[in-house]
C-alpha cells in the first residue's frame, strides 16, 4: 500500500478557489488509480473525483465543470483544484489509492490520506 499526505483546504467564500494536494510514499505511486472523496457529518463518503496513472479521469456531475484532478507521477502527487465553490462543498475531503481502474466506491480504495476540511462560506 501507498502512504498518503494531505496538505491544501481551509474557509474560503463561495465562488473562491482552493487547491488540494496529496503526497503519495511507498509503493509505485504510478501503478495506482488515485481518488478525491469528501464527507460531511452523518452522510456518507461522497465520491469526488478519480485519476489513472494514464491521466484518465472521471468527476462527478455535482462538480464537473467546477473541480480538477490531476496528478504529477514525477513528484508522487495528485491534486485537486477547486473553483467556484458553493457552500454545499463544505466537507472533510479524502485522498484515496487503489489498483482499481474504474470505481466510484470507496471499498474499492485501500488507501486513505488523513483528510483534509474545506469550509465554503455564503
Amino acid at each position: 500500500q501507498v502512504q498518503l499526505v494531505q496538505s491544501g483546504g481551509g474557509l474560503v467564500q463561495a465562488g473562491g478557489s482552493l487547491r488540494l494536494s496529496c503526497a503519495a510514499s511507498g509503493r509505485t505511486f504510478s501503478g495506482y488509480t488515485m481518488a478525491w472523496f469528501r464527507q460531511t457529518p452523518g452522510k456518507e463518503r461522497e465520491f469526488v473525483a478519480f485519476i489513472r496513472w494514464t491521466g484518465f479521469t472521471v468527476h462527478a456531475d455535482s462538480v464537473k465543470g467546477r473541480f480538477t484532478i490531476s496528478r504529477d507521477n514525477a513528484e508522487n502527487t495528485v491534486y485537486l483544484q477547486m473553483n467556484s465553490l458553493k457552500p454545499e462543498d463544505t466537507a472533510v475531503y479524502y485522498c484515496a489509492a487503489g489498483r482499481t481502474t474504474w470505481s466510484t466506491n470507496q471499498s474499492d480504495f485501500g488507501s486513505w490520506g488523513q483528510g483534509t476540511q474545506v469550509t465554503v462560506s455564503s
